[in-house]
């Protein structure tokens, strides 16, 4: 890679959204009559030049990778929003969380919140890597945030996130870190691996016969670990989000002879859907996930849960994360607070 390719995809990156529409002119990429966002289309091409598909990282480095991804190309947390790192007690022992409340609000009291898994495909993703976006959500709802840092494989392989997640979500509710936290006031979400454990979150509760958060937030959620659908096979070389880097993170989340239809990994077969809390759901169309979105936001809505479909034909994966770089995903993290605020109510 020559240094004058790598300015010039930043370059394109960085620049403003009509000169990159004006770049791509006639040159977007178009998926079964989706067109590409140019942004996205930018980052896409910058991000093959930085990283070579057929060479995987390692597992530290692409914990890295993630986090200075985050740092470079995600505006940050808003200075005003109050930030207390605490701890929680996990399944491998006390684990890192972080509270974040609007200015002038008290980040201890009872009060309407929302418990955020970040995505990272079960092996990475951070507290660090998703603090801007958990401060931008508190900032634009009003709403509490606790972002948690729950086990990663390999070194935690399934089920043990999701055995984790169900731990700290109990934890709470009996008053695990003195946050005053009631399942009425609690709305439980994440973006990819995180709403994969969000969803599968929802089964446990309802098998257990646990009380169910007010409400779910699933950003492009992985729900079927079949990787048979019509996206996933279109989108397989998807730059951001290509299905080889996929495999790489099964390959290290689940054991050897995991049924990949278990609902607590592919929430897309719970036997316990209906009784769920409303969701929102949003979808990118150059994401392999696309139709994993759609399809449970159909499967959600024929059990009888409200469900609030968000779809952007032209986004990629991550683009909530990334809004330094597309406006888009600015869009959509004001459209999550509102439905926050609105839900909270």
């Amino acid at each position: 890679m020559s240094k004058l390719k790598l300015v010039w995809g930043l370059l394109k990156v960085l620049s403003p959204e009509p000169l990159v529409a004006a770049l791509y002119a006639g040159r977007r990429t178009v998926v079964d009559g989706r067109p590409i966002d140019p942004k996205a289309q930018a980052a896409g091409d910058l991000v093959n030049l930085i990283r070579d598909p057929d060479v995987m990282p390692t597992v530290e480095e692409s914990r890295a990778q993630l986090d200075t991804l985050a740092t470079k190309f995600d505006r940050p947390c808003p200075p005003d929003v109050q930030i207390r790192d605490i701890s929680l007690p996990g399944l491998t022992g006390p684990r890192a969380a972080r509270v974040y409340a609007p200015a002038g609000a008290d980040p201890m009291a009872a009060q309407p919140t929302l418990f955020y898994l970040h995505g990272g495909g079960w092996i990475q993703g951070s507290l660090t890597s998703h603090h801007g976006l958990c401060g931008k959500l508190a900032k634009q709802s009003g709403l509490r945030v606790i972002s948690y840092d729950y086990v990663l494989a390999p070194e935690h392989r399934f089920p043990s996130a999701p055995d984790d997640v169900l731990q700290v979500y109990r934890a709470l509710l009996d008053g695990a870190g003195e946050l005053n936290v009631s399942a009425g006031q609690l709305i439980v979400g994440g973006d990819s691996a995180g709403a994969n454990l969000t969803a599968a979150l929802m089964h446990d509760l309802a098998t257990a016969g646990d009380p169910l958060p007010r409400a779910q937030l699933l950003i492009y959620p992985a729900v079927d670990g079949r990787l048979n659908s019509r996206s996933m096979t279109a989108l397989a070389d998807q730059p951001l989000l290509p299905k080889a880097r996929i495999d790489w993170y099964l390959d290290r989340y689940l054991p050897g002879g995991t049924d990949r239809t278990d609902p607590r990994f592919s929430p897309l077969f719970s036997d316990r859907l209906a009784g769920q809390p409303p969701a929102l759901i949003i979808a990118a169309g150059h994401d392999p996930l696309w139709d994993d979105a759609l399809i449970y936001a159909d499967t959600l809505d024929q059990a009888g849960v409200h469900v609030t479909l968000l779809t952007y034909e032209g986004q990629v994966h991550g683009f909530l994360s990334l809004t330094k770089v597309i406006p888009q995903g600015r869009d959509a993290v004001s459209k999550v607070a509102e439905w926050l605020r609105e839900v909270a109510l």
